[in-house]
């Protein structure tokens, strides 16, 4: 004979590289499965026998995605937590140790008490998102390129010229509106995208961009943010040799956009138009003056998204 239970299960994943470490309360069933595709399956098969109320995750990068989209496929509720909001929980029940099996008790404890909204996250639509936000950089490189060769071939040739770059055009604005749909589908994709815009140089594309190949801003700290984006500056010193410090690496498609934004952003934002100016009187090339508020605004967006706030300007 089967019995029902009134328990509501919730069940907490602290993600790692290589595992994942799954506590579900308040059964107190602990085990690990390898962070794979392999490992993934056999978790999501053990959870769903429990019907969990809601599956905590923290996010901690991009190595939770997969284990995401497998929630999401098995129609799971699962919650993509913020690990502030974790350490702050920790704080304030007193819990000081960390090993992975407490790390993921604690999270299936916040769930439990917490009680935090159930993400309306697509997985499919931010890799929808992000593959568009790419082929509009692509149209949009080409479409410099052929600008480029319209000022130096003969006048005869641009003809030639003048109707690709219509296509260019009519091809990047139907992408733009396609990405613009794909946030309005998703409550989540909207309350970040809220947030973003409310900044001033921050336009939909930029947003988009964010969106969906930086999820990690708002969950992580201001030098991980920049250096995701690449605009950390690097040391490059080797005993006697001091080298300028350069920029390197992160992601170059959130890099390229942002630093469009900031072209923007330095002509209205009157925060990112003072810096910009300060540092250029101050004798910075221009270049490491733009690539300097960027920093500033990955760091100001880092923080907006991870405490929920919208853009305030300091008051003068």
């Amino acid at each position: 004979m089967k019995t029902k239970t009134n328990q509501n299960i919730n069940v907490g994943v602290d993600t790692g590289k290589f595992q994942l470490d799954i506590y579900i309360r308040p059964l107190d069933i602990y085990f690990t499965v390898s962070n794979d595709e392999k490992g993934i399956k056999e978790a999501v098969r053990l959870i769903k026998k429990h019907h969990p109320e809601r599956i905590v995750i923290e996010a901690t990068g991009r190595l939770e995605m997969p284990f995401i989209m497998a929630c999401a496929n098995a129609n799971l509720p699962f919650v993509i937590a913020n690990p502030v909001h974790i350490k702050r929980f920790a704080g304030a029940i007193g819990q000081r140790a960390k090993t992975d099996k407490l790390d993921a008790q604690l999270i299936a404890h916040y769930s439990e008490a917490i009680k935090p909204r159930l993400s309306t996250l697509k997985p499919e639509i931010m890799q929808a998102m992000s593959d568009l936000v790419g082929r509009r950089n692509q149209l949009l490189v080409m479409q410099t390129m052929e600008k480029n060769r319209l000022q130096i071939l003969p006048k005869e040739l641009a003809m030639t010229i003048k109707p690709i770059l219509t296509v260019f055009k009519n091809q990047i604005t139907k992408i733009e509106t396609k990405i613009v749909n794909l946030i309005e589908s998703n409550p989540d994709y909207q309350a970040k995208n809220i947030i973003l815009q409310s900044m001033k140089g921050i336009g939909k594309i930029a947003a988009a961009s964010i969106i969906s190949n930086l999820p990690e801003l708002g969950y992580i700290n201001n030098k991980e943010a920049s250096s995701l984006v690449g605009v950390a500056p690097m040391n490059k010193e080797s005993g006697r040799f001091k080298g300028h410090r350069k920029i390197q690496g992160g992601r170059h498609q959130v890099r390229t956009v942002l630093y469009m934004a900031m072209m923007s952003a330095i002509q209205s934002n009157p925060v990112f138009k003072e810096t910009y100016q300060r540092l250029v009187a101050a004798g910075k090339p221009k270049k490491v003056a733009i690539i300097a508020c960027i920093r500033k605004m990955v760091v100001i967006l880092n923080s907006m998204l991870r405490d929920g706030v919208l853009w305030e300007a300091p008051k003068a």
